[in-house]
């Protein structure tokens, strides 16, 4: 067995890892990130759905009424999200939910974190889109809103859209550096500084450490890169600070299973699990209807069939995100596509709804649907049971895994998504434009790519696992910064608040890490500056 020392350990490399990782390395800190997927750069990312290509750096893991979608590689979910980066509205900060008071801590509105929005949007850099930057798909919400009276804009996204070819392979990867994930930023500018960057290495325990200075040994195994289920050797880093960010399914299973050699963990941590309120629908658009409705054509004859066309978001309407309207009746509506592969959960009509001849005709129809997701307001009532031998989840196959949530949506969430569902007929079934029918449940649970809130911060004990500066309560020096710090649902695509509370949290760990004696610079510029 390995056995080495660090000054900072940074588990996982997503938005929650990268950015300490950075600012700890360039303040001269010695780092060490060691992440469980594999290392892949542009040119290793494929145009296809072959076993083998995306699903050695894409996971789904099903739980118990729900199903994430999560990246496994070398940055994380950056490297095969959408890019959609959007600052949480006011009120999200302002959320009670079911207990009836403030979740988020005192010290955090949508005010006090805009320094940090600033930062990273600076950082990425993200874009301010225009409609000539708007797919097929994202034009058809937008002329749908303005003939029902609502209005749409254009998505903002951390993609170069000089060069971006709109290939519509985001999933896989970007070939073409377009996509500003962490490769391109914030992890080699941690690198530039010496920090470690460690692909396929799967964390399991963090125990206190016995050596002199250091405070925790993190345990972890090397996984075979053929096979994520074999392990290739084993090996314990004993460092001065932890941060964990693992991901909202990794980072509590972790902690759970290193509960006892840590002395206890806080009991909010593998609760309050929430998948954004996430809700997906398909439009079924009647083509007639578009071309006489909407004034649509294109030069093959169509009035649209261009759901695959451009990336895969683009537009996006905010006219339910009125801050006076009561909790869960807010949302975001998002035109979004997916790979073919998913196509079997879209519901056609009667029982069942996600087999048979009606879903047959309807699939053959795929080109005319439109995807749309709606992000609400739910109630934090995941939770996560008896913690795997090993890893965060018991791997099945390449690109899928058993996880240990449990998902039961409450009344409010569903009322939640029935508002949202109901907005969207408005919307697009108006005048007989198109039918909607949201993503069926029977196969594949609610789905999310957007897990948070399982080891949360807050002003509360009982209800928080994280002081509002993301410390472990009760484990100086052991932090938690990805997507399961984020104490509620946000109604828009989370990416960009996981960055700005890692960016705020960072002030933290410089002092956690300067109190074991770790000479740190503090006025540490933006990655690549």
């Amino acid at each position: 067995m390995t056995v080495q020392t660090t000054d900072v350990l940074v588990i996982g490399s997503g938005f929650g890892g990268a950015i300490p990782a950075y600012y700890l390395a360039a303040g001269g800190a010695r780092v060490t990130v060691l992440e469980r997927g594999p290392r892949a750069a542009a040119a290793d990312f494929t145009h296809s759905m072959r076993l083998g290509t995306y699903n050695k750096i894409v996971d789904v893991i099903q739980g118990d009424g729900v199903s994430v979608v999560a990246g496994n590689c070398v940055g994380g979910g950056s490297v095969v999200y959408f890019a959609a980066s959007l600052r949480a509205p006011s009120f999200v900060f302002e959320r009670h939910g079911s207990l009836g008071r403030r979740l988020w801590p005192a010290a955090l509105t949508r005010a006090a974190l805009d320094p940090w929005y600033d930062r990273v949007e600076e950082a990425l850099p993200v874009t301010r889109t225009d409609w000539p930057d708007v797919s097929y798909a994202g034009g058809v919400l937008a002329a749908a809103c303005r003939r029902a009276g609502h209005t749409c804009n254009p998505v903002p996204v951390a993609v170069d859209t000089s060069a971006c070819t709109n290939c519509n392979w985001m999933l896989s990867g970007c070939r073409f550096d377009a996509k500003r994930s962490l490769l391109l930023n914030y992890l080699p500018a941690a690198e530039a500084h010496g920090a470690d960057i460690r692909p396929l290495h799967e964390v399991q325990t963090v125990t206190p450490s016995p050596l002199s200075g250091h405070r925790y040994a993190v345990g972890y195994t090397v996984l075979d890169p053929d096979d994520y289920s074999c392990t290739s050797e084993a090996g314990v880093i004993h460092a001065r600070v932890v941060v964990l960010a693992a991901g909202a399914v990794g980072t509590p299973v972790i902690l759970q299973r290193s509960a006892l050699l840590l002395g206890g963990i806080p009991a909010a941590v593998g609760r309050y699990f929430s998948g954004n309120g996430d809700r997906v629908s398909v439009a079924d658009i009647v083509e007639d209807k578009a071309r006489s409705l909407l004034g649509l054509s294109r030069p093959d004859g169509s009035a649209y069939q261009g759901l695959p066309v451009g990336r895969p978001i683009t537009a996006a309407t905010y006219d339910h995100l009125d801050p006076t309207a009561p909790e869960y009746s807010r949302f975001t509506l998002q035109q979004i596509y997916f790979p073919p592969l998913t196509n079997l959960l879209a519901q056609a009509a009667g029982s069942p709804a996600w087999f048979g001849v009606e879903k047959r005709n309807m699939r053959a129809r795929w080109r005319s649907w439109l995807t749309l997701l709606a992000m609400t307001e739910d109630d934090n009532e995941g939770t996560f049971g008896v913690v795997p031998l090993t890893g965060g989840f018991t791997r099945l196959a390449p690109g899928l895994g058993q996880g240990t949530m449990t998902y039961r949506p409450t009344s409010r969430t569903r009322r939640a998504w029935d508002r949202a569902d109901t907005a969207l007929r408005d919307i697009l079934e108006k005048d007989g434009l198109s039918r909607v029918r949201p993503w069926s449940e029977d196969v594949a649970d609610t789905v999310t790519a957007h897990p948070l809130g399982s080891a949360r911060i807050g002003d509360d004990p009982a209800t928080s696992a994280l002081t509002d500066g993301h410390e472990l309560r009760g484990h100086s020096g052991l932090f938690v910064t990805d997507g399961a710090a984020v104490p509620t649902s946000l109604t828009v695509n989370p990416s960009l608040t996981i960055a700005a509370l890692a960016e705020r949290a960072v002030a933290t760990i410089v002092t956690r890490a300067a109190d074991t004696g770790v000479a740190l610079r503090r006025d540490v510029p933006l990655p690549g500056r």
